[in-house]
C-alpha cells in the first residue's frame, strides 16, 4: 500500500492494471450479489419471511441453523475482506471526510445486518425481515458507490507538475 500512500500509484502502471482488475472481479461480486438476492426473494416483507421461515402452501422448507451457519462462515470472512479493501482504497480517493465515514461506516452496518438479518428473521422475529432488507440495500448502495469512486481514482490520472500538466497514461 505504499504506493497507493505516496501516490506513486498513479505512476505505477502495473499497479493501476491490479487496482482495475481487483475492481473489476468485484464489480461482478456486486453484480451477481444483486441477481442472487432477487433469483431468492424480493425486497418485500413477505418474501423475506417466506424465504428464511418457510411456506407450506409453496413447499418451502425454513432455512435450517446448519444452512445458515454455512454461509455465515463463508460470507462473514469474504465480505469483511472485501470491504477492507475497497474502503481501504476509498482513503485514497479525494472525497470529503464525511462521505467518506458514511460510506465506511454504511457498507459496514449494511453488511451486517444483510447477514445477521437472515437470522433474525428465521430464529428471532418475521419483524427482522425489514432489517434484511435495508442492510441488503445500505451494503449494496454504498458498494456500488465505493467502487465507482475508486475506479474513477484508478482511471484518472492528475495533472503532474513535472509533466506541465500534461496526462500521461
Amino acid at each position: 500500500m505504499r504506493f497507493v500512500v505516496t501516490g506513486e500509484w498513479r505512476e505505477n502502471h502495473l499497479l493501476r492494471l491490479i487496482l482495475a482488475a481487483f475492481l473489476l472481479y468485484a464489480l461482478v461480486f456486486w453484480l451477481t450479489n444483486w441477481l442472487l438476492y432477487f433469483a431468492r426473494m424480493e425486497l418485500s416483507y413477505a418474501s423475506v419471511v417466506e424465504f428464511y421461515r418457510g411456506a407450506e402452501e409453496h413447499f418451502r422448507e425454513p432455512r435450517s441453523y446448519i444452512v445458515l451457519l454455512e454461509i455465515s462462515h463463508a460470507h462473514l470472512f469474504a465480505m469483511g475482506i472485501l470491504l477492507l479493501t475497497v474502503t481501504h482504497l476509498l482513503l485514497f480517493v479525494p472525497l470529503p471526510i464525511p462521505a467518506k465515514v458514511l460510506l465506511i461506516v454504511g457498507s459496514f452496518v449494511g453488511a451486517l445486518l444483510d447477514e445477521t438479518g437472515g437470522w433474525l428473521v428465521r430464529f428471532a422475529h418475521p419483524g427482522f425481515a425489514y432489517a434484511k432488507i435495508a442492510g441488503f440495500l445500505t451494503l449494496q448502495i454504498t458498494l456500488g458507490i465505493m467502487l465507482a469512486v475508486v475506479g474513477y481514482g484508478v482511471a484518472r490520472t492528475p495533472p503532474n507538475a513535472y509533466r506541465n500538466g500534461s496526462r500521461r497514461d
